[in-house]
C-alpha cells in the first residue's frame, strides 16, 4: 500500500519492517507497543507462572517483536534490559509448561490436544516433536492390534 507523506515530529503507525528501516537510517524514533512496559510484563510473567494453563499474550508476535525492537531500537525503549529479561522469563515459563504438557500428552497416549493461547512460534518449537510422537504412538498402536493383513494364509 501507499505510505507517507510523513510529517516530522508526528507519530504515525507503520509496518514494523518500515519502522526498523527508517530507524536504521536514523530517520525516526520508534515508540514501543503499549504492552512493552516493565510493569505490564511483570504482571504477564507472574500470571503465567501462577496459572496451570497458558494465559493470553499481549501480542501473537510478542517474542518476534521484542527481539526486533530490542535489536534495532533499544535506545528508544525505556528499561530495555529489564524488558528483555521479563520476556525471556515469560518465554521460558511457557516453554516449560509446553514440555510438561507434551510429556503428559504422550504418557497418557492422547489422540488430540488443545493449544489455546499459544503463539505460532511456541507451537513451531514443539510441533516437530509432537507430530513425531503422534506418529510413533500410531505405529505402536497399529502394531499391537492384529490387523486384517496379519492373518496367516493356509496352503
Amino acid at each position: 500500500g501507499d505510505l507517507g507523506p510523513f510529517n516530522p515530529g508526528l507519530p504515525v503507525e507503520v509496518p514494523v519492517w518500515l519502522a526498523i528501516n527508517l530507524k536504521q537510517r536514523q530517520k525516526c524514533r520508534l515508540i514501543p507497543p503499549e504492552w512493552m512496559d516493565v510493569g505490564k510484563l511483570e504482571e504477564i510473567r507472574d500470571q503465567e507462572r501462577k496459572e496451570d494453563t497458558f494465559t493470553p499474550m499481549p501480542s501473537p508476535y510478542y517474542m518476534e517483536l521484542t527481539k526486533l525492537l530490542l535489536n534495532y531500537a533499544s535506545d528508544n525503549i525505556p528499561r530495555a534490559d529489564e524488558i528483555r529479561t521479563l520476556v525471556k522469563d515469560t518465554w521460558d515459563t511457557r516453554m516449560a509448561k509446553l514440555r510438561l504438557s507434551a510429556d503428559s500428552f504422550v504418557r497418557q497416549q492422547e489422540a488430540h490436544a488443545k493449544l489455546d493461547n499459544l503463539t505460532l512460534m511456541e507451537i513451531n518449537t514443539t510441533g516437530t516433536f509432537l507430530t513425531q510422537a503422534l506418529d510413533h504412538m500410531y505405529k505402536l498402536r497399529t502394531n499391537l492390534q492384529p490387523g486384517e493383513s496379519s492373518h496367516s494364509q493356509e496352503f
